[in-house]
């Protein structure tokens, strides 16, 4: 039997604030939506439950303020089987995102960082859970100075490190030279190459910089390139997409359980692409996120 691999995730948490619309409004113009939900969110506490959900032991190091949100938020996290132990509560705001998806299950999105914008270094005992890990997911919703801090610390314990380069931003090259898999959509690796028309280029050229890419292609699927081997292209589902916020995220948590848990990197794709099938046809971000029960039978064709 496969052992339980334990994921550890530095990220956001964030309570994200959805108004759904029929059409998202341009710049100057409003609309009346028709719903509007509170969702609790952030790249890193979405990431890490997926994961959880997927079946690994999680552990999240992030930060959420003294407020209802950040109460809430560590709620979520606990009952979905993440461990916040390492969850900071800091003197200020929670993070929140403020969202508009729309009837196709577009999203277009502005987060105002709050509590998050403390996590500028490792904490007491946040070295040695990352050093107990299988892997370490990281994103970009927190300072880039604890982010590195987090993956130098995975390097120093041969922990995998998979970070998604979202929000995407010009990255220091001490922070991909301490990246094993950069997990992109294809708009991130386009702003990370300047190659807007070609994945494979783009992937090619992140290459020269981190070891393993994997680059998202929405409805196309996903796109891995390794050092010296043939890429791999693995198609999404077609289903009807309802929200397509965290899709990403749940691409990505249960990605890195299925790694870690040793399947080839083809089974890893088409079991992460699964996941994120289930989700873009419900609702929200973290409340959309499949359990492993579903992702097994939406993998085999049962569901």
């Amino acid at each position: 039997m496969t052992p339980t691999p334990h994921i550890a995730v530095l990220g956001s948490a964030n309570m994200d604030l959805v108004a759904y619309v029929a059409k998202a409004p341009q710049r100057g113009e409003t609309v009346t939506g028709r719903e509007f939900r509170t969702v609790p969110g952030g790249k890193g506490a979405n990431q890490a439950i997926a994961a959880a959900r997927a079946g690994a032991t999680v552990s999240m190091i992030g930060a959420v303020g003294t407020d209802a949100y950040g109460t809430r938020l560590r709620s979520t996290l606990e009952h979905s089987g993440v461990d916040t132990d390492l969850l900071r509560t800091v003197e200020t705001s929670t993070g929140t995102a403020h969202i508009v998806v729309d009837d196709d299950g577009g999203n277009s999105i502005v987060v105002i960082p709050g509590a998050n914008g403390s996590l500028t270094a490792l904490a007491p005992g946040d070295e040695g859970l990352i050093a107990s890990a299988d892997a370490l997911l990281l994103q970009l919703e927190v300072p880039v100075d604890g982010v590195l801090a987090a993956a130098r610390a995975a390097r120093r314990h041969g922990v995998r490190t998979v970070l998604t380069p979202a929000p995407a931003q010009p990255l220091p090259p001490e922070l991909l030279a301490a990246t094993d898999l950069l997990l992109p959509n294809e708009h991130e690796a386009a702003a990370l190459t300047g190659i807007t028309d070609d994945p494979h280029a783009a992937a090619g050229a992140l290459l020269s910089q981190v070891p393993e890419v994997v680059i998202t292609l929405g409805s196309r699927g996903s796109l891995y390139a390794a050092r010296g081997a043939e890429p791999v292209v693995v198609p999404a589902r077609r289903v009807t997409a309802v929200d397509t916020t965290g899709a990403g995220d749940t691409f990505a948590g249960t990605l890195a359980v299925a790694l870690a848990e040793g399947d080839s990197v083809t089974e890893a794709l088409g079991w992460a692409s699964a996941a994120a099938a289930l989700s873009v046809q419900r609702t929200g971000a973290s409340a959309s996120m499949p359990y492993r029960s579903e992702i097994d039978g939406e993998a085999e064709g049962t569901s």
